[in-house]
């Protein structure tokens, strides 16, 4: 096989209509079902993710209904006890991660210079396994079925002797749902990173937000499994009388703490390290200068994703683990504050030399810093043994929970939407609802969450559906639901701009900010093939960067869904290859796999038969075409 090569302007670019007919994915009912195009499941993605986020909201303000005035009746304490296990476990499963990981799917193809992502009818299959286990979880709370023992599910309250029933059965198995879609999509976007980036685009020269996702993407890897093990072990306690935490009977009920925890702290910061890309990404354009502290940044998430593993023992001070344990922990839930401080001053850096243009997705971002600073010396506090043990289940850790999770991932979500939306639809998003709802966000977080440091020092506890009159709460918590209802608010103005901006704002044109990466150099919004010709970088920020030859890429094939490999490091051009085409079969192996993670909650013997059309389907997706395979025929033996 030929390798590619790089062409001078001169050459000719390759046909857009033949690009289009080449990556668009197929037409009608059956198309829909077999589309593989990054940016069609990217914009899937992040439409379940939002209505996940939606559905998580609503159940906040049953909630705070509740809990506006003392020994309130109108939720009864098992359907709370729903309401907030539903609440937390949609956020963190069902939007937080997942959301992310959209957008890196949606917009890494375009930074990196590519036509797709690796392994596309796999990121196809992440897709339905992650709206089918969303579904199943919200299709059980219906019913009355919704788990009720927290989204962290603690044992023994998780256990069949104090959870009888089927929920938390669910629940166990919504995990494996969504954290298999997780781990698919990091390897998706590992490969895609490593292996499909630009000619000339160096490790040195990738974006920020790229960094961001592939440490984000390892963090995947390695702490998904933990709490895949732990949910596997909970349902096989339950199903089939396994005793992994049944202390009676050799098992240990802190080990589930332990393999949740070695997830859970590293999630925060796969919710968190995500984020700080787009902040970069949004303060360059806005400074109109290249970030300070290029290699310092790197450096600074690389640090964070491999101290996040240090520090799950954080969420256990609580327990009976020695004493002498817990202050490593105490230690190194200090230190992960220092990336994270070096990240702030490159970003000030930034601001200080640059020329700022103050537009909304600026203003999420200055956002960021008020609440993270916030949610970060209150983390700093509870990183003490002495006083996390006093406040470990009042409002104060919930407080700080929000101000950490909103304030350093949905503040700047909301400004991604606003910097990328003119990218995904073409349109601009209007300035003037933009800044009503940044400032109603704003004030309605703080109106929310700040006075739960209040309550939580006083010592309100948390997870508890109502509390008595008299213990000076009750001007304080209609306050707090007052501010739920501020925040409701705004995002249905950001969901009001949204759709009104698809229908009639501005058109954006390519590059409606000056901003500086590659993605802007695509048309808004991109063709399915997102360049017409694939370019060739020479800086980090190349629509910033003056003219330098060659500028693109030669020798691919545009009736071909092929795309060009390069090297891991260097970015140099190593081969072709051709992409899989559009296939109904990762969706009907989803359907399969659901059928199987669905009745191995109620037989174990689904885990035999249940295996069969998993098999089958699996085969049949992997089954060689005639088509495919003459095309990569074709290709071999072209000269």
């Amino acid at each position: 096989m030929s390798r590619p090569e790089v062409a001078a302007p001169a050459e000719p670019a390759a046909p857009a209509v033949v690009l289009e007919q080449t990556w668009r994915d197929p037409p009608g009912l059956w198309g829909w079902l077999s589309a593989v195009n990054h940016k069609t499941i990217a914009a899937r993605f992040l439409y379940a993710a939002f209505a996940f986020f939606v559905l998580g909201g609503i159940l906040a303000l049953l909630m705070r209904l509740q809990l506006a005035r003392p020994d309130s009746r109108l939720i009864g304490p098992d359907l709370y006890n729903q309401l907030f296990t539903m609440h937390g476990t949609t956020m963190m499963f069902l939007f937080a991660v997942p959301v992310m990981q959209a957008i890196g799917i949606w917009l890494l193809p375009l930074m990196l210079g590519t036509r797709t992502v690796a392994f596309p009818r796999m990121n196809a299959f992440a897709f339905w396994i992650f709206l089918f286990g969303g579904v199943m979880l919200f299709a059980a709370f219906l019913i009355g079925m919704g788990p009720d023992a927290g989204w962290f599910a603690y044992v023994p309250l998780a256990n069949a002797d104090y959870s009888p029933g089927k929920r938390i059965d669910i629940w166990a198995q919504m995990i494996t749902f969504t954290e298999t879609a997780a781990l698919m999509e990091a390897i998706v976007i590992i490969v895609t990173i490593f292996k499909m980036r630009a000619p000339g685009m160096t490790l040195d020269r990738m974006p920020l937000f790229a960094w961001a996702m592939l440490v984000t993407s390892f963090i995947v890897l390695f702490a998904m499994p933990a709490v895949m093990l732990a949910s596997t072990a909970l349902i096989t306690d339950r199903l089939v009388d396994t005793h992994f935490y049944d202390p009676e009977l050799g098992g240990d009920a802190l080990l589930w703490q332990h393999l949740f925890w070695f997830f859970g702290h590293p999630e925060v910061y796969l919710i968190f390290i995500p984020p700080l890309g787009v902040i970069s990404a949004i303060i360059a354009t806005f400074s109109r200068r290249p970030m300070v502290g290029y290699r310092a940044m790197v450096l600074s998430l690389i640090a964070t994703g491999f101290l996040s593993f240090g520090l799950w023992v954080h969420h256990m001070f609580a327990t009976s683990l020695p004493e002498l344990g817990k202050t490593f922990f105490t230690a190194a839930s200090l230190m992960i504050a220092i990336p994270t401080a070096v990240q702030i001053f490159c970003w000030l850096a930034t601001l200080w030399t640059g020329r700022l243009v103050l537009r909304t997705p600026l203003l999420f971002v200055l956002a960021f810093f008020v609440i993270l600073l916030a949610g970060g010396l209150t983390g700093l506090m509870l990183a003490s043994v002495s006083l996390d043990t006093q406040l470990h289940d009042t409002y104060f850790v919930v407080a700080h929970l929000h101000y950490v999770l909103m304030g350093g991932a949905v503040f700047p979500l909301f400004g991604a939407f606003y910097y990328w939306y003119p990218k995904f639809t073409g349109r601009m998003m209007s300035e003037k609802l933009g800044k009503w709802q940044f400032w109603l966000f704003f004030t309605g977080f703080n109106v929310t969450f700040f006075p739960m440091h209040i309550v939580g020092l006083e010592g309100m506890p948390r997870r508890v559906y109502t509390y008595p009159d008299g213990m000076g709460w009750n001007t304080i918590n209609l306050g707090v639901t007052i501010g739920a209802f501020m925040i409701a608010t705004s995002v249905l103005l950001f969901i009001v701009n949204a759709w009104r901006s698809r229908q009639r704002g501005a058109l954006a044109g390519a590059d409606p900010w000056g901003a500086g990466t590659l993605e802007w150099r695509a048309a808004s919004p991109p063709p399915a093939a997102n360049f017409d010709v694939l370019p060739v970088v020479h800086g980090r920020y190349p629509l910033w960067q003056p003219a330098a030859l060659p500028d693109r890429v030669a020798g691919i094939d545009p009736g071909l869904r092929e795309v060009l490999l390069t090297s891991v490091t260097a970015a140099e051009p190593d081969h072709r290859m051709l992409m899989p085409s559009p296939s109904p079969w990762p969706f009907v192996t989803a359907l399969a796999t659901t059928v199987f993670f669905v009745a191995s909650i109620f037989t174990p013997w689904a885990v035999v038969w249940a295996t069969l059309p998993v098999a089958i389907t699996a085969t049949l997706w992997f089954w060689p075409r005639r088509s495919e395979s003459e095309q990569r025929h074709q290709r071999e033996v072209r000269p």
